[in-house]
């Protein structure tokens, strides 16, 4: 018998260790039995399906480090060994894309992220040159108020950037998604966040540092680099055109794996942030979360059916801020509620995430009938009702 094991645990190296991703249930009842909101209910599944973005990712040297997965792609939620496994050709890196949804009486806000195991820029020499940079700042004690130190490092374990995606209601018909459009689209390029509007402004001051864009039956068209994975809009130019190639990723609700068969486009499927990266961040730093950070009390305006608008605040206390991970720079990747833009000193760290109705009327300077009142923030504990 002894041979037959070994003979069939030796053919185990040949099969696809295919993992579906982790999400936690949430029940819809506290301890003592009383009915609660259904934090994740199919409306928001519904709101991030209509706007999914059509990313357009670019192919690097090493075309497998740049298909765009779940952060559990190999069964754990570990960050420290996802640059190892991502190398494992036994375990396929499907398309997943994760996602939140908010919502105003006029707007929706869809936060999408989309993660790489590795960011590779410079291959192995640039993870270990950004160890080495890294390790000489420790040791030199030097403390960088300008944060350019980490722009400096190349590559490093774990990637997450991604985009929010503004759609306006429809005047009349504010629950008719077919009838929303998308007018607003900031995406995150290594720590800056890029603007983009489909229409006129109200203030022509701001125009130069907000472009167009292009959407696809309502879906925003965005580029995302090689190697890097920072992200803005599909524009076809030659700065968009690596020389191997492109793979477009569409949403359709099922998870494609990349290496089989896709010819080109691969289908995705979203993923909830809600349940998946949001709850192990509630923990602060643990296998998932190298760093943490203290967010405390957040306020934002809510209005319900009555039209009563009230403020609300939120106590999210300590935060995970970083995925934990140990090859080149440690712990370089961040959530969404961490994201930030360096050329925004006056940002406050989480607002971008947690109040993008506040952000998007800030940067595209919009009036009063843009409104900042939520009808559902469901990681601040507002829902529909």
């Amino acid at each position: 018998m002894a041979p037959i094991c070994l003979a069939f645990l030796a053919g185990l190296n040949f099969l696809n260790l295919s993992v579906a991703p982790s999400v936690i249930q949430i029940k819809n009842s506290d301890k003592a039995g009383h009915r609660v909101p259904d934090i994740n209910p199919s409306r928001d599944r519904e709101i991030a399906a209509r706007f999914a973005p059509i990313f357009y990712q670019g192919l690097g040297d090493k075309a497998r480090n740049d298909y765009i997965t779940n952060f559990d792609f190999d069964g754990d939620w570990r960050g420290d060994n996802n640059w190892a496994n991502s190398q494992n050709q036994r375990l396929p890196l499907k398309a997943y894309v994760y996602y939140a949804v908010n919502e105003t009486q006029t707007h929706y806000f869809v936060h999408y992220a989309v993660f790489h195991p590795q960011d590779y820029k410079g291959g192995e020499s640039g993870a270990l040159l950004s160890e080495i940079i890294r390790e000489g700042i420790k040791r030199g004690g030097r403390y960088d108020p300008t944060g350019l130190a980490e722009e400096v490092v190349l590559a490093h374990e774990n990637d997450l950037e991604g985009c929010l995606v503004v759609a306006a209601k429809a005047t009349g018909s504010a629950n008719n998604l077919e009838r929303a459009e998308v007018v607003y689209v900031e995406t995150l390029a290594h720590n800056r966040f890029l603007k983009y509007a489909t229409g006129p402004l109200r203030e022509p001051a701001i125009r130069p540092r907000i472009e167009s864009f292009e959407v696809d039956g309502g879906h925003p068209q965005l580029y995302v680099e090689p190697k890097g994975h920072g992200i803005m809009v599909y524009s076809e130019g030659q700065k968009q055109s690596p020389r191997r190639g492109i793979l477009i990723y569409r949403y359709s609700g099922r998870a494609d794996d990349p290496d089989s068969g896709h010819q080109g486009v691969v289908s995705y499927e979203l993923l909830p942030m809600i349940t998946t990266i949001w709850p192990r961040a509630r923990k602060g730093v643990n296998e998932t979360y190298g760093a943490s950070h203290k967010y405390g009390m957040v306020s934002i305006t809510t209005v319900g059916k009555s039209g009563k608008v009230s403020s609300r605040q939120s106590n999210l206390g300590t935060l995970g801020s970083a995925f934990l991970g140990k090859v080149g720079a440690p712990n370089m990747a961040r959530p969404p509620w961490a994201w930030f833009d360096r050329d925004d000193a006056g940002q406050v760290m989480g607002s971008w995430f947690f109040d993008p109705a506040a952000t998007i009327k800030r940067d595209f300077a919009l009036g009063k009938e843009f409104s900042e009142a939520y009808v559902h923030a469901p990681l601040l504990g507002v829902f529909r009702e």
